[in-house]
């Protein structure tokens, strides 16, 4: 009986030990590029906020948190980085590539522990499938503008990893409290 209280003593501990560390973040590029404003994060594509649709998929949109919070749009589980996983808090979704080919895009899916929803990132650096450790999820040259100037958009999608591209493959996040 003993034993039996010690275990679910230390899982329970280990639980939320565990849940204490989540945080949600965003992930950005650490190269600016041709950004005006606040650089680039993964966003859900054409929309903003909560009335984002995950079926739009993943892009690169001027980052929100230099103005002092982050967007719901934009908002991940540091977390989940360990199990492999870029899970979206506040849509319940998981980034998820259909294919390892090149050019292929990102999309969201209801998260369900595939190998496509399998990705390698430690919170700074590429991220690239987990079955694909040589694709890397990579923002396109080309810019166009949002709703506004200053919101910019780059296309993201899976390209082969290469140092001539870092500046459009490194990836590192931040909470709005940094």
């Amino acid at each position: 009986m003993l034993k039996t209280i010690t275990l679910a003593f230390s899982l329970s501990a280990l639980f939320s030990i565990t849940t204490a560390h989540a945080e949600k973040v965003e992930i950005y590029l650490t190269d600016i590029l041709d950004n005006v404003q606040n650089g680039y994060c993964l966003d859900i594509a054409k929309a903003q906020g909560d009335k984002a649709n995950p079926d739009d998929g993943l892009q690169g949109h001027t980052c929100y948190s230099p103005s002092g919070e982050l967007g719901v749009d934009q908002t991940f589980d540091s977390a989940k980085f360990a199990d492999g996983v870029l899970y979206m808090t506040e849509f319940d979704v998981c980034a998820s590539v259909a294919s390892n080919d090149a050019d292929t895009s990102v999309d969201l899916a209801s998260c369900d522990g595939s190998a496509a929803q399998s990705f390698t990132f430690s919170g700074q650096g590429t991220i690239t499938p987990a079955s694909a450790n040589s694709m890397c999820l990579t923002l396109a040259d080309a810019t166009r503008t949002g709703r506004s100037d200053a919101n910019q958009i780059k296309v993201l999608s899976l390209v082969p990893c290469s140092d001539n591209l870092s500046a459009y493959q490194t990836w590192s996040v931040r909470s709005s409290a940094e």
